[in-house]
């Protein structure tokens, strides 16, 4: 389908040390009080309906005219963290543990942060609003990190320090966390494998269930510490690999060389012994059969010849999912403020072989980066079927489906998730150059969309949350001080009343009064001045009346 098709609107043997032993040594900036002079929470927690939805994907809409508008950017990644996470002292993301933040900051070729570059990258605007937006819920600056293996010494991009780099820890410099330094007092730029210090600067990963490619892989540390909490934020954008997404911004995790996820088997084999000790010697013969089976079991372009093909693809797939085997807790976002297409740097379709822009308005944000990765590719105009990583991760047991009308989808509206049907959602073409079909007689432009329908029959598999057989009410989070969070469920469409009862039987409050479709729905109640005590909360129906109780404390 072309671009005028369409309606357009609409993550040795181990680290021995971990960093936030260190960390740790760190006092909290402050002894903040909370309401009524208790203590303030010491600890964040994720959006209780993210917590009880791990395999949904999330969609907010944004509202940006202008991708040059740096603070509506900036005042909407404020807005989504402050939405997404809230202070708790029974949270599960200490203030003492460390908060690795992960945009993707790759290589721009000199263009930086400028109109022409800035696509390359996350948006920067709108990360600092994500880290302003936690800090705002009390989270020490101090223990928040920002960095990319790419910029490492001998990474991809070691020259975009001066670029790009400079923003980052101009960034980093005014809200006071940490991006280029270490605690052994060392700068990223000037450190290479060979410096690098287990536990403080490179946390060791095994790879689970014995991998494909890699035995171990380096992270740059805070990544993939025992006490650290990823937030990956990576960007709305085309690449050689189709979209480059959540599971691909993973690999700017990595050290050199193990970040060279793209390197072909031959290449890797150069490299020296001590290296190569972390990737299994029967590497080429595994993807061999791997490949030979997945050409035949008809992975859609898989049968691409190199340079280029469906064989280098396979590579950099199995590759890919053995970093995600291991691969900590997090939230894994979209930003889709704007969209690029072309290859993922400074080539693309548009004039002069450029690529282009569109401003999407969208975040698109859950906890399995694999589905957030489906949802997104959909919603860029491809068929999430056609990819070969989606086949494989499946088949590796990391994600459940890659049916996108599978997946659970909601509404984020406010912080008040809404079920959402995928199909009434606008999408934004953005082409790419994917194993282009210019082989074996066909013809295709370099940069297209993989949209070509997928029998998704052959891999289908039941919704990953089923309806349930009657209307339900739930307390996400109990017992509760300043808000309550509560999920209701429907198995059709039906009108439905929420009402807050007291220990007496009053009612003091009607949360909603209106219709519901099928699926689940956020309700929250902030009790404002109520006293402490035992509350009831009641979903009533036309079929039937249920409640949950809740312990309002103070």
């Amino acid at each position: 389908m072309k671009r005028r098709d369409f309606l357009f609107s609409t993550i040795a043997a181990g680290a021995a040390v971990s960093l936030m032993h260190q960390v740790r040594a760190h006092p909290l900036r402050n002894s903040i009080r909370g309401s009524a002079g208790r203590p303030a929470a010491q600890a964040l927690r994720l959006h209780p309906f993210l917590a009880a939805h791990p395999d949904a994907v999330f969609i907010r809409r944004t509202q940006v005219t202008s991708k040059l508008d740096t603070m509506a950017k900036q005042s909407e990644g404020e807005a989504l963290t402050a939405e997404l996470f809230s202070a708790d002292a029974s949270g599960d993301i200490p203030f003492t543990n460390a908060m690795a933040i992960k945009p993707n900051l790759t290589c721009t070729f000199g263009t930086g942060n400028t109109a022409e570059g800035m696509g390359i990258m996350t948006d920067l605007p709108f990360v600092e609003g994500m880290v302003a937006g936690l800090s705002q819920h009390g989270f020490p600056a101090h223990n928040m990190y920002m960095r990319e293996g790419n910029w490492l010494g001998d990474g991809y991009c070691a020259s975009e320090y001066p670029v790009t780099g400079v923003l980052v820890d101009q960034l980093a410099q005014r809200q006071g966390i940490h991006a280029f330094d270490f605690p052994t007092g060392r700068h990223l730029n000037d450190m290479t494998l060979e410096s690098l210090q287990a536990g403080t600067e490179v946390i060791w990963r095994d790879v689970h269930g014995d991998g494909v490619v890699f035995k171990r892989i380096g992270y740059l540390a805070p990544y993939n510490d025992d006490d650290s909490f990823l937030l990956n934020v990576a960007k709305f954008k085309a690449h050689g690999m189709g979209m480059t997404l959540t599971a691909k911004n993973l690999q700017g995790m990595c050290v050199a060389p193990y970040i060279h996820f793209c390197e072909g088997l031959t290449s890797l084999a150069n490299r020296p012994a001590h290296v190569l000790a972390d990737f299994h010697a029967d590497r080429e013969q595994r993807i061999n059969a791997l490949y030979a089976r997945h050409v035949a079991e008809g992975i859609p372009r898989w049968d691409r010849p190199e340079p280029g093909g469906g064989y280098g693809m396979e590579v950099w797939a199995q590759r890919t999912c053995d970093a995600l085997s291991v691969v900590g807790p997090g939230l894994h976002v979209i930003e889709g403020i704007y969209g690029r297409n072309g290859d993922g740097f400074n080539g693309g379709p548009g004039p002069g072989n450029t690529p282009e822009e569109f401003m999407s308005n969208l975040l698109i944000f859950g906890r399995n980066p694999l589905l957030v990765d489906v949802i997104g590719t959909w919603l860029a105009g491809h068929e999430p079927g056609n990819f070969g990583l989606f086949h494989i991760a499946r088949e590796r047991g990391l994600c459940p489906t890659f049916v996108p009308d599978a997946i659970p989808l909601y509404d984020w509206n406010g912080g008040e998730p809404v079920s959402a049907t995928l199909t009434e959602q606008p999408r934004t073409p953005i082409l790419c150059p994917y194993l282009r079909r210019d082989y074996d007689g066909q013809h295709e432009d370099q940069y297209h969309l993989v949209d070509e329908p997928f029998d998704y029959s052959t891999v289908s598999v039941d919704r990953l949350e089923a309806l349930p057989v009657k209307a339900e009410i739930i307390a996400l989070q109990n017992p509760v001080r300043d808000v309550a969070l509560f999920e209701l469920r429907f198995p059709k469409e039906t009108h439905a009343r929420v009402e807050i009862y007291d220990g007496m039987g009053r009612r003091i409050a009607v949360l909603r009064d209106e219709r519901f479709n099928d699926g689940s729905y956020s309700v929250r109640w902030t009790p404002g001045r109520v006293p402490a005590g035992m509350y009831i909360a009641r979903l009533l129906t036309p079929a039937a009346s249920v409640s949950t109780r809740i312990v309002l404390l103070r």
